[in-house]
């Protein structure tokens, strides 16, 4: 007896992940470990004050609906 023919798997595109496993610093090069350093793909040593994270705290408007 034959099998069963099954179908094929769907082809969808590969998710790509948010961040590569390995990320390197853009300046020097080196392998990134904090998690803000390679969001920013900068490493705390390259980074100078013009690079940093700003957090802008301030009202927000409600929603509309709401």
């Amino acid at each position: 007896m034959a099998a069963p023919e099954q179908e094929p798997p769907a082809l969808t595109p590969p998710v790509p992940r948010l961040l590569p496993p390995v990320v390197r610093c853009r300046r020097c090069g080196r392998p990134l470990h904090d998690p803000e350093a390679r969001m920013l793909r900068l490493g705390r040593e390259c980074r100078g004050p013009g690079d940093a994270v700003r957090v802008v705290a301030g009202e927000q408007e409600t929603l509309p609906g709401l």
